[in-house]
């Protein structure tokens, strides 16, 4: 499990202007993509950003808590593309789109929501990479290391109409206890958010299909595809029967 950043809506022109919106709701985003039109009238950059994590861990877990966190860190990327794709494709001028994933879109932790998500958003990013570049829209697809942010602290955004039902709040005591402890001490002192702003940046204006922020789990990304290569090395040479 690794950082992630919640945020709001923004549209980025000569100022700066807020929506707010609850991204897991596709009318609310449609509604923060009219009112960025109506105030700026177009639009060239599009960084899918929010994240919750949680879900529970296995024998843990709810459908309210699936539910919650494929909303926020999926299925709103899935409306980005969607409502946004067009009105940047409309003006004819090019455009990027960026999707925040994690490196646990590569390598699975111990939240599976969280790292489903996340492996959704990569494979939402490479597919769609393909479709929009003949459009003139480069897309980028953001997996970030252990960045200094309010990850663990995703449940005070837990929407109304899942209050109570997302599973239990993370225990106080015990190994997995000590566990998220630690992972909050890595929090606390990871990555500086703006720096990862600055990389985003660069990847915007060079059309980076992947962003990274540190090479520590680089091992660990090259160990599964290994794997994945090995699954092949071991029917090589065998005729499929058909």
């Amino acid at each position: 499990m690794v950082g992630d950043f919640i945020s709001e809506s923004w549209a980025i022109s000569s100022g700066i202007s807020s929506v707010k919106a609850d991204v897991s709701l596709k009318g609310e985003l449609q509604a923060a993509a009219d009112a960025t039109v109506a105030r700026y009238g177009r639009i060239h950059i599009l960084v899918n950003n929010a994240g919750v994590g949680g879900g529970g861990t296995y024998g843990e877990w709810t459908d309210a808590g699936w539910n919650w966190v494929l909303g926020v860190n999926l299925m709103s990327v899935i409306w980005g593309f969607e409502i946004f794709g067009p009105l940047i494709e409309a003006h004819g001028e090019g455009g990027q789109v960026v999707s925040t994933a994690s490196v646990a879109g590569l390598i699975t932790g111990p939240s599976p929501a969280y790292d489903v998500s996340k492996y959704g958003v990569v494979a939402l990013s490479e597919g769609m990479r393909n479709v929009l570049a003949p459009r003139k829209i480069g897309v980028s697809v953001l997996c970030p290391g252990v960045i200094r942010t309010q990850i663990m602290n995703s449940r005070r955004n837990v929407p109304q109409r899942f209050a109570g039902a997302v599973g239990n709040p993370p225990p106080t005591e015990g190994p997995r206890a000590e566990f998220i402890r630690a992972l909050q001490g890595r929090i606390n002192n990871g990555i500086d958010p703006l720096y990862v702003g600055e990389l985003v940046r660069e990847a915007i204006e060079n059309d980076w299909p992947y962003i990274f922020t540190d090479t520590e789990h680089e091992p660990f990304i090259d160990r599964r595809f290994a794997a994945i290569k090995q699954g092949f090395d071991r029917i090589r040479g065998r005729t499929p029967r058909r």
